[in-house]
């Protein structure tokens, strides 16, 4: 129940009551359980897609709406996570000196062009699918699955960039082969919840792999310039490859 509730009240802004302890076995439970605490959110982004298609409303403005009460949902968390990171890649190539950007909390040009730039590919392509009669509840899930790419941030052997802040709990907390289990089994479902849509089977698993591809670049040029990830790291890994995935589904 930690677990769940640190995932719960880490990842959504439902009110939750805070966890008896935090240590590394609780963070790690949290990261793995992700994809289930977001369920609401999915939801939430499925119905206003469902909505706004039932009511022939301007399917753009509607996927607006949806990615506002994704973020409202998270608290825009990871929104934070994903500008701060991309100050921090920019600012300087001394180590010490990008982390310290990335802890000031304050939007430089890059973490502002970042979130406006994957903000507006979230929309299209969220757009684009709420046209499609099966697309609203294939977006809801791909929001969940999206989740599931904090336990390919916190694989064992990728360290924390600090000792201390969000990062340092969970980082290197889930085994490898725990990490593949879990992304094969979300890949199996992508193809099912695909194949039921009336899709190609492979078009479910090639999604979550652009996901996964683009999740795999940020941690490894993460890991080079920081020395390895934080909380922002985290949060940047959901919001890209959200985006990745939606588009992918197109």
């Amino acid at each position: 129940m930690d677990s769940w509730r640190l995932a719960l009240g880490t990842l959504t802004a439902i009110p939750t009551p805070p966890p008896g302890r935090v240590d590394r076995a609780v963070s790690r439970g949290a990261m793995l359980l992700g994809p289930l605490a977001v369920v609401p959110l999915g939801a939430t982004v499925a119905l206003i897609l469902w909505v706004g298609r039932e009511l022939g409303l301007a399917p753009l403005p509607v996927a607006s709406v949806a990615v506002a009460a994704l973020a409202l949902g998270s608290r825009a968390f990871h929104l934070d996570g994903l500008s701060d990171t991309a100050d921090g890649l920019t600012a300087s190539y001394d180590r010490e000196r990008s982390l310290e950007v990335m802890k000031s909390g304050s939007a430089g040009p890059a973490g502002v062009v970042a979130v406006v730039l994957v903000l507006g590919t979230q929309v299209g392509a969220l757009a684009s699918l709420g046209l499609d009669e099966h697309g609203w509840w294939l977006a809801g899930f791909l929001v969940c699955a999206s989740r599931a790419t904090l336990a390919i941030a916190c694989t064992t052997g990728i360290p924390a960039a600090r000792r201390d802040g969000l990062g340092s709990g969970p980082a290197g907390s889930v085994p490898l082969i725990v990490t593949s289990l879990v992304w094969l089994a979300i890949l199996g479902i992508s193809a099912g919840l695909f194949s039921l849509a009336g899709y190609d089977a492979w078009r479910g698993p090639v999604a979550l792999l652009a996901g996964i591809a683009v999740v795999g670049l940020l941690l490894a040029r993460c890991v080079s310039r920081f020395g390895g990830v934080t909380g922002d790291v985290f949060g940047t890994g959901i919001e890209l490859s959200l985006a990745a995935m939606l588009l992918a589904a197109t």
